[in-house]
């Protein structure tokens, strides 16, 4: 019985760190982007998938009142570091669009998360 108590408190401390993160995982909000009608072979296609990834960042991190210069900077971060984010699977998806013996996830959608 003596030997459990530990055992069980170093479970119950354990979880209690973990929970945060599960929560915040959850929080994180998200949007998918197709491209399944571009032509990514082209700076056209590649331009509009840009501006549709743009667009999501804009939509999972919000906006923000200009005049509340803290939480517009807040803003301005989410939305630059999930552009920055999607930048790995908007390669991955030109380049298999260039050679498509290239699977990226079997789907014509990346997906933006805000941080």
């Amino acid at each position: 019985m003596l030997k459990t108590l530990p055992a069980l408190a170093a479970l119950a401390i354990a979880s209690t760190l973990v929970i945060p993160t599960v929560s915040q995982a959850a929080d994180q909000a998200t949007a998918r982007v197709s491209y399944a009608d571009l032509n990514l072979t082209t700076h056209s296609g590649q331009d509009r998938l840009q501006r549709r990834i743009f667009v999501a960042a804009r939509s999972v991190c919000g906006s923000a009142d200009l005049r509340d210069l803290g939480y517009s900077r807040a803003v301005t971060q989410c939305r630059d570091g999930a552009v920055a984010d999607a930048q790995p699977a908007f390669q991955a998806a030109v380049n298999n669009a260039r050679q498509p013996s290239v699977e990226v996830l079997g789907a014509a959608a990346l997906i933006v998360t805000a941080k």
